[in-house]
């Protein structure tokens, strides 16, 4: 198990979304500390006034894809906050529902940079101290979109693969070693914080933030190291397995409408 109680808790994304809720979750069980980590100094002001503890609580605004300012925050964060034990990659953008061919280079290398490099950036500068100390929990929010593929995401989609993949490897090394550290992997389905607006979906229902974090967290507590949510969406990853491929974009992909949960995609403004 993994005690919240009592530990530093740094969570990026935490200005909005899941990634605040699961800010005030660490503190009601105790959470020594709770650090946010935010582009959006707005939303970093908000979080912390939500939680109301500002004893226990600091922001800090920081782009997680650029290596040197992850590298100097991170040291800011030791230094004024105390040795991380719970680092929660949560950050993650998306930046529209066109299909490949109308994506720009900007928005590919964007996109990569803060939903699959940035968690692996982070977690460089927070393993080491973890490892010295045989113990933390590094938690890796990836989503539903890296276990099946789905059009007018395909760049989104390729980041989460990408997260799923590393966090799950390191994981698998961290065991191999023996260490105290444990890896949760957690896989969403569309979460309805305003991110993916739009969204239309028939087979799944899109997640309730609350709900959805409580689960994060849970998670975290039990050392899962994968948790898909909904469960009923791994029935979709069995049926992805069992069914020809034509079969699986027919039945799934068209009659249930997961191909096009994405057609009426507006995103947060």
């Amino acid at each position: 198990m993994t005690r919240i109680k009592e530990k530093c808790v740094l969570i990026t994304g935490a200005g909005s979304g899941i990634g605040r809720i699961m800010g005030r979750l660490a503190l009601e069980k105790g959470a020594r500390k709770v650090v946010v980590w935010d582009l959006n100094e707005e939303n970093i002001a908000a979080s912390l006034a939500a939680y109301n503890a500002p004893g226990r609580t600091a922001g800090y605004r920081v782009d997680v894809s650029d290596a040197q300012q992850v590298a100097d925050t991170f040291a800011r964060t030791v230094e004024e906050c105390g040795p991380v034990d719970i680092l929660i990659n949560c950050a993650g953008i998306i930046t529209g529902n066109k299909t490949f061919e109308h994506q720009t280079v900007g928005e590919i290398q964007r996109t990569m940079a803060v939903n699959a490099s940035a968690p692996m950036l982070l977690t460089l500068q927070a393993l080491p101290g973890m490892i010295a100390r045989n113990e933390g929990h590094i938690c890796n929010i990836a989503s539903a979109a890296g276990m099946i593929s789905n059009p007018r995401m395909s760049v989104y989609a390729a980041s989460k693969w990408a997260v799923i993949g590393w966090s799950d490897s390191l994981r698998i090394e961290l065991q191999e070693a023996r260490s105290g550290v444990h890896v949760t992997t957690v896989a969403p389905y569309y979460i309805n914080t305003g991110m993916f607006d739009g969204v239309r979906s028939r087979l799944v229902p899109i997640l309730n933030p609350e709900k959805t974090a409580r689960k994060i967290i849970r998670a975290i507590e039990r050392n899962c190291d994968f948790r898909g949510i909904p469960w009923s969406f791994h029935l979709i990853r069995l049926a992805q397995g069992v069914l020809p491929t034509s079969w699986f974009d027919c039945i799934i992909g068209h009659w249930a409408g997961i191909y096009h949960t994405m057609d009426h995609f507006t995103g947060r403004k």
